[in-house]
């Protein structure tokens, strides 16, 4: 006999993710993802995410770029098509050696490979886009066109990729559900630091970032040795990813040493790092011969260019409007201030991840580092200021409370009025205006505020500051005998506020590191 028994009814699906049950978190950007959340559109997230990312690039592209129309040099611009021009025209030898006074190449090897590889490329689409002497200060429209595409192209080939795995792993071992993994995923994508200047004003940061956190993905899985070929990659696309170097050091030597030493992981990772060398630059050693290599690095050194050229937001620039230094010591005399005022300043990050060698540490790690790199060391541009930059900002995938997200928001903001008097002179205004504005309202600016009032204080009182120098200088315009008047207020203002920023991340990274949470790892 059947039983009589009524049958439980099977739940039903909800038509609803557990994300998009959750309310969303009261700023901007994360009410605009919020709604991408039910169980039927959450595949629908990245794609849609990196359309937009995509449209406003695009749009930043649009403008003008680094010596547009501007001869005799033009710029930066001018600098990325000379270089796909000789390495697509000249053979390995002459690289590094071609009319060293017009935009010589002065990037690692793997640049090199890379504007031989985009030049080819264009090459098949117009041969005088990169004629050899002839193309010079080109200006074509259409190879203005392709140029963005290639910047394009090498980012969502390279950094994209590792800013989604990194979400993925570093949110995941955080703690953020895929709503809050979303809200951290847009918040790196939409810098306007990095669309300004490698969209706008013209260069390839990003794949050197790409390789940089791709090497961090790596470190996240344990996959130490492919981290460490990644971050070899990166500093041969750029040395700048030095910023870096004894950060990752530091950690890896760490793992080795704790809980006890393993001399075989000590070995391993030092013979990949060496290989790794070896490979980038031995197409110029079979090709052009050894002397290349010192060549080539002679010429990403440039030691020989002073303590700065362009004024710059650092340690250097801002003390020099009371002590002259070029005045009062010689050459040798900054360059060996400048190493001691970076070592002194990289100690206690480095310290930190050698006796916590924990996984969480990393984007702070690499942000403190490249802070005291962009504080008081030799030759910074005002551009280098990404590199703590873009670690400080993936930390949005460690925790999005208003405490974090306002310190890390507003060194943003700041960065973006650091570069006001590049992009003034790559005409760039309206993108820097727009870009600047519409992140500023994304984050909540002015809705996340620190909590104490400290932190209040430091972030009104900056911008305050910001918009009373941009105010001045629309107003008064040009004071006479004060030519770079507007420019040190820029750099005065933006070096107080990179000193707190790295104090803030420096604090905060020590804390991290004495949590309890992070002893497991």
């Amino acid at each position: 006999m059947a039983s009589t028994t009524p049958r439980k009814k099977r739940p039903t699906r909800s038509a609803r993710s557990v994300s998009f049950s959750l309310p969303p978190l009261k700023f901007p950007l994360a009410r605009l993802v919020h709604p991408l959340q039910s169980s039927t559109s959450q595949w629908l997230v990245l794609p849609v995410l990196l359309m937009i990312a995509f449209l406003f690039r695009w749009a930043v592209g649009l403008g003008s770029y680094s010596g547009m129309a501007a001869p005799p040099m033009h710029g930066d611009f001018e600098a990325q098509r000379h270089w796909m021009e000789i390495t697509t025209k000249l053979p390995v030898r002459e690289w590094y050696w071609h009319d060293l006074q017009w935009w010589g190449l002065d990037y690692p090897p793997l640049t090199a490979y890379h504007s031989w590889l985009v030049g080819l490329i264009g090459s098949k689409i117009n041969p005088t886009w990169f004629a050899l002497h002839d193309s010079r200060g080109v200006d074509d429209p259409i190879l203005k066109v392709f140029m963005r595409v290639s910047v394009v192209a090498s980012e969502y080939l390279t950094y994209i990729p590792a800013i989604v795995l990194f979400v993925r792993s570093y949110g995941a071992r955080s703690g953020l559900n895929s709503y809050e993994k979303s809200i951290a995923f847009a918040a790196i994508l939409m810098n306007p630091s990095i669309m300004l200047i490698d969209h706008g004003h013209f260069q390839f940061n990003t794949v050197m970032f790409g390789f940089a956190f791709l090497a961090v993905d790596c470190f996240l899985t344990d996959h130490l040795l492919w981290g460490s070929f990644f971050f070899v990659c990166s500093l041969c696309f750029k040395q700048m990813a030095l910023y870096y170097a004894p950060a990752v050091f530091a950690y890896l030597l760490g793992l080795c040493f704790f809980p006890k030493f393993d001399f075989g992981r000590l070995f391993m990772l030092g013979a990949t790092v060496i290989a790794t060398f070896m490979v980038m630059f031995a197409p110029l050693v079979v090709f052009g011969g050894p002397e290349q290599v010192k060549q080539c690095i002679i010429r990403v050194f440039p030691f020989a260019r002073g303590l700065w050229e362009d004024k710059v937001a650092n340690f250097w620039c801002a003390s020099n409007v009371a002590i002259k230094y070029k005045e009062y010591f010689d050459q040798s005399q900054l360059q060996l201030a400048s190493l001691l005022a970076t070592l002194a300043g990289i100690m206690p990050t480095c310290l930190i991840l050698f006796f916590y060698p924990q996984k969480r540490l990393l984007p702070l790690g690499l942000a403190t580092c490249a802070w005291s790199f962009f504080l008081f060391s030799f030759q910074v541009h005002e551009k280098s200021v990404l590199l703590p930059l873009l670690p400080l900002t993936l930390f949005h995938a460690g925790s999005l409370d208003t405490d974090t997200t306002s310190w890390i928001t507003w060194v943003n903001n700041i960065a973006v009025f650091s570069l006001w008097p590049l992009l003034k002179r790559d005409g760039l205004a309206l993108q820097y205006t727009v870009i600047g504005m519409f992140y500023a309202w994304l984050m909540g600016t002015f809705q996340r505020l620190p909590k104490g009032w400290f932190g209040k204080l430091v972030h009104l009182g900056s911008y305050a500051a910001v918009i009373g120098l941009h105010v001045a200088e629309q107003v008064v315009g040009k004071v006479e005998g004060l030519p770079d008047l507007w420019t040190v207020g820029n750099v005065l203002v933006c070096f107080g506020c990179y000193v707190l920023a790295w104090g803030w991340a420096l604090q905060r990274l020590w804390n991290e590191a004495k949590s309890p949470k992070n002893k497991t790892e």
